[in-house]
């Protein structure tokens, strides 16, 4: 019988694939280690350049390339279904020329859309919540990905106040106390500023939160915020991934 492998494209952040990793495991209903799913991390952060820098301009290299790279790899490994922990990485500037080079070389792997399954994953499982706060890198917010892929689930997406993104952005990049510098423990400077910003949204009338970059999970556990419930797009995809390798 074939081997199913799930593959996870690391390195955007490191800690976030290990985290992806460690929510399968979680994730997974079993009674002993021979019942666990077979999965592989590719991690190679220093190949793949910053999603948001990207974004804004100040550099020229798509990162999907690498992205490409690093699947070609879960494929030729034997992993059929994938997914990326990165929620910069699935802005249509990046996404839609990934998945366009996955069909042109014709890997025999499946991309999960981590954004969509987050959409599908609120649709069904929390159907009165229809305005989900945003906290994401200042590249997530700029391409729209979120807004765009909740329409389809007819949910609204609210934004904090312009102030309050970059306080948010700074607290996932600032090189002394960002959760991509500081990961384990996060800086409590870090986890206070995306306490704050969830108060923020609350007042902007969320009635939920999308923790919607991959490291933010490491700094906000719990699972309800100020009475919002926290939506942790990571766990999701778990889940999602789970679900297609069965």
């Amino acid at each position: 019988m074939k081997r199913k492998i799930i593959g996870i494209v690391g390195g955007v952040g490191p800690m976030a694939g290990l985290d992806l990793n460690r929510k399968i495991i979680e994730e997974t209903r079993v009674k002993r280690d021979q019942d666990h799913f077979s999965v592989l991390l590719h991690s190679f952060p220093s190949e793949i350049a910053d999603r948001t820098e990207y974004l804004s301009g100040r550099i020229k290299t798509n990162p999907a390339f690498a992205l490409c790279r690093v699947l070609a790899g879960l494929a030729l490994c034997g992993a059929t279904v994938a997914g990326i922990p990165c929620n910069t990485a699935h802005s249509p500037a990046i996404f839609e020329p990934l998945l366009k080079q996955i069909r042109k070389k014709r890997m025999k792997i499946r991309l999960l859309n981590m954004i969509e399954e987050t959409g599908r994953f609120i649709h069904q499982e929390h159907p009165k919540l229809k305005r989900a706060g945003l906290l994401c890198t200042l590249g997530t917010y700029a391409s729209g990905v979120y807004p765009k892929w909740f329409s389809k689930f007819d949910l609204a997406v609210i934004l904090p106040p312009v102030q309050i993104r970059k306080a948010i952005h700074a607290a996932i990049y600032d090189n002394t106390y960002g959760i991509k510098a500081k990961p384990s423990p996060v800086t409590v400077r870090a986890r206070q500023v995306f306490i704050r910003a969830v108060a923020e949204l609350k007042k902007c009338g969320a009635d939920g939160i999308i923790l919607g970059c991959t490291e933010i999970p490491l700094a906000l556990t719990e699972k309800k915020l100020f009475g919002l419930p926290l939506i942790d797009p990571t766990r999701i995809l778990a889940r999602s991934l789970i679900r297609e390798i069965r």
